[in-house]
């Protein structure tokens, strides 16, 4: 027999509707319908089954509310890289505080969690879905012929891709113009009059660091070099560093390097100045996703600035306009904008 209800949080918290239904002598079918007030029970049959839940000390799980309400007012967001990244790179804990920025006043919450893969990923849409725990989701990171993205289908999840037209493979989506800001970019680096430029990109496998690819190769063909130096990392600071070192200690060291984000940049500039290495009289450095950090560095980095805050709550919002089924499946975020700062100069 359960504890009665006054005994403590953690006997209140064992009550279920089973205890419900031994007490009463009836189907915990009987006992559901009652306690949901839904037709099956006569009056006198669920008055007596919400006293006894009352005296017992019952009280719904929010799941099970939510599957009576037919919606979770919460949407979800996945994010397949460690954990402990999410400490040192500013970009999602901006894109997070945009979402939250829309959601918090209307009540609905952010369901946040952290995976290890795609597979994890996908297990967790099916997860919350089946238990009705969110609403809907936002996909982030896609890469080309995503697996994700036939799973949510699968699942007739409402989902809102942060990504290109291509990568989201018809669903909602919210993009912006990353091949403009490369050329804007590299453009500004050449006008400076360095030629030999460098790109640390991000993860070679998702869709927005390609694209980005493309226009780097495309802009410095455009100058007559067709094999331009592009090295690959995960967009972590440590991998940043290695990859600076590599490319300062190789044999035709860049003048100047372009990285996929500020925290990368961030790591480099350390590295020019362990090996002695002046910014930006001998090497100008130039981060993408601008942040306080880049501000706060000697010299501060010049760095492509998006609104990062505004990037999340517009893909929220598209999400709540998917749910509500408004026929609004297109957002286009604003496009990142050269903030030049003191680690870009000409080269000497």
């Amino acid at each position: 027999m359960p504890a009665p209800a006054g005994s403590g949080a953690d006997a209140i918290s064992r009550v279920t509707i089973s205890d419900i239904a031994e007490r009463a002598g009836l189907s915990k079918g009987a006992v559901s319908y009652a306690l949901n007030d839904k037709p099956g029970v006569s009056p006198k049959t669920r008055e007596r089954v919400q006293a006894i839940a009352a005296e017992l000390g019952w009280i719904p799980s929010q799941a099970a509310r939510s599957l009576s309400r037919s919606h979770a007012d919460a949407v979800g967001l996945v994010l397949a890289r460690p954990a402990r990244m999410l400490g040192s790179e500013p970009f999602y804990m901006e894109f997070i505080a945009g979402v939250e920025g829309v959601i918090s006043p209307c009540g609905i919450a952010l369901l946040l969690h952290v995976v290890d893969g795609p597979d994890s990923e996908i297990a967790t849409y099916q997860k919350w879905w089946a238990q009705r725990r969110v609403d809907g989701v936002m996909l982030v990171d896609l890469a080309e012929h995503d697996p994700r993205i036939a799973a949510v289908r699968r699942l007739d999840i409402p989902a809102v891709c942060v990504s290109s037209a291509l990568a989201a493979g018809g669903l909602p989506h919210i993009w912006t113009n990353d091949a403009q800001a490369v050329h804007d970019a590299v453009k500004y680096l050449l006008e400076l009059g360095h030629r030999n430029i460098a790109r640390v990109r991000g993860i070679p496998t998702l869709a927005h660091v390609l694209s980005r690819d493309v226009a780097f190769r495309q802009i410095m063909a455009g100058i007559g070099i067709g094999q331009p130096t592009i090295v690959g990392t995960d967009f972590s600071g440590e991998q940043g560093a290695r990859a600076t070192r590599a490319l300062l200690t190789g044999e035709n060291p860049p003048t100047a390097i372009l990285y996929d984000n500020d925290v990368m940049a961030v790591a480099g500039l350390s590295v020019a100045n362990e090996m002695g290495i002046s910014v930006p009289q001998h090497l100008s450095l130039l981060a993408w996703d601008d942040s306080p950090l880049c501000e706060i560095t000697h010299p501060p980095l010049s760095a492509m600035r998006r609104d990062v805050p505004a990037l999340g709550a517009i893909s929220v919002q598209l999400l709540l306009d998917v749910i509500a089924h408004t026929g609004v499946i297109i957002a286009e975020g604003s496009s990142p904008r050269l903030f030049p700062r003191g680690s870009t100069a000409a080269p000497r």
